[in-house]
């Protein structure tokens, strides 16, 4: 049986995490708040982000500038594009 929780990004009683997904703090606050369907808008933003600002997943920078907008992202509300963030043409 899933597992139901109240999802802080979305306000609702949906599907969460079988495990954290990343170990520590944070990835335990994610297990416990977020559902799987908010972890996937994430991971779309997060994409999207990486191939707008061209990051390398390598870079420490990198990593912690994404660590922000997720916390940005899942907890607080924020759904802000980069500035000059064209979406693609269906």
């Amino acid at each position: 049986m899933a597992r139901l929780i109240k999802c802080a990004k979305l306000g609702m009683e949906l599907e969460g995490f079988d495990e954290p997904p990343f170990p520590g703090p944070k990835g335990q606050e994610i297990y416990e708040n977020i559902s799987k369907q908010a972890w996937q808008q994430w991971i779309a933003k997060q994409t999207m982000l990486i191939n707008e600002y061209r990051l390398a997943s390598y870079d420490p920078k990198a990593k912690a500038f994404l660590a922000q907008e997720r916390d940005k992202f899942l907890f607080e509300g924020n759904n802000e594009m980069p500035e000059g963030y064209v979406p693609p043409q269906p």
